[in-house]
This record gives structure tokens, sequence and C-alpha cells, in this order.
């Protein structure tokens, strides 16, 4: 069995490292070095995990991409409140837009990364929210055009993180399911 208290493995270590100060300082501050003396490890560390600054972006990704997904389904477990599936976004984003603002934050630090390289852009894009399951959801509701309401959902989430990152624009999240709700008549689960 599982040390459930046990650290996290280096390499989770550097990525989230690597999260934290693309959040805090762009994208320019994630640097092998940077990450070195961020986790204070002895030089070459981060470098001996990842070779290249692309595979530290990657690592960085994968695990934000991760952490999104287990967020996700703790808003979508939610036993207490579970209700319409705009109750369910609702919860996510509010969680998107208070305990992690770091992780949009370093989302959208990471952007300009991504300018000329599709695949980091395409990580990028799904590191916050579920394509698939956005679609899976409307599909559930018996969309007519499930991956033309995904698309529209997503770019809803992106423009909500964005508010709330750049503007300090603050909403609870009954106000962010009844804003859903509204846009995309998200009624029944």
């Amino acid at each position: 069995m599982a040390d459930l208290t046990a650290r996290p493995d280096r390499r989770t270590r550097i990525a989230d490292a690597a999260l934290d100060l693309a959040a805090d300082g762009g994208n320019r501050a994630v640097t092998h070095s940077g990450v070195d003396r961020y986790l204070d490890l002895p030089k070459g560390s981060t470098s001996y995990y990842f070779r290249t600054r692309r595979e530290l972006l990657d690592a960085a990704l994968t695990h934000l991409t991760a952490m999104s997904a287990a967020s996700f389904e703790t808003a979508h477990a939610d036993d207490h409140a579970h209700g319409s599936a705009a109750d369910v976004v609702g919860r996510y984003l509010h969680t998107l837009t208070t305990t992690r603002a770091r992780d949009v934050r370093a989302r959208f630090a990471l952007v300009s990364d991504a300018a000329h390289d599709a695949d980091l852009a395409a990580a990028l894009r799904d590191s916050l929210f579920s394509r698939p399951r956005a679609i899976a959801l409307f599909t559930a509701l018996g969309s007519f055009d499930a991956e033309s309401d995904a698309a529209d959902l997503l770019v809803f989430c992106e423009g909500i993180a964005a508010t709330h990152l750049f503007s300090g624009v603050s909403q609870t999240t009954s106000e962010l399911a009844a804003a859903v709700r509204r846009r995309f008549e998200l009624t029944s689960q």
C-alpha cells in the first residue's frame, strides 16, 4: 500500500515549481536554473530530469492537466450540491478562480510559448478544460451539435477564468452556475 503522506516525487515537484514560476514571473521565469533555485536543488538537477525547456513545459502542462481533471472530478462528485450540469461547471469555475488561481495564471503566462508550436498549444488549451468531457456533457444532454456546444462552453469558461484573473471580478459558485445556466440552458444532468 502506498504511503499517502509521502512527498511528491521529484519530477512532480519540478513540474509544480515550473507552474509556480510561470504564475509568479511569467513564461520567461520557467528555466531549468530557475526551478533549481526555487526548489533549492543542486545546479543541473532539473535538466537531469527534463533535458530541454520544452520537456519541462510538457511536464508542467501534463501536471496541470492531471490536477484539472482531479479538480473537475471533485466538483462533479460533490454529493451535497451535485445539482445540474451548470452547478458542476459553476463549482469547477469557482475553484479555478479561487483556490486554483495559480494554475490559471500559469496557464495564461505560458500562452506565448505556444504561439508557434501546435502541440504545445493543444496541451495548453486542454490543460484547464477537457474538450472530451464537454462533448460528453452535451451529448448526454441531447445536443444536436455537441462538439460546437462544447467548443462554446470552453470559450465561455476561458473567458470567465481570464476575467477573474485580469480584472479582479469575483463571483460566487451560485453566480457562476447561473451564468452557465443562462448561456447554455444547462438545467438537467
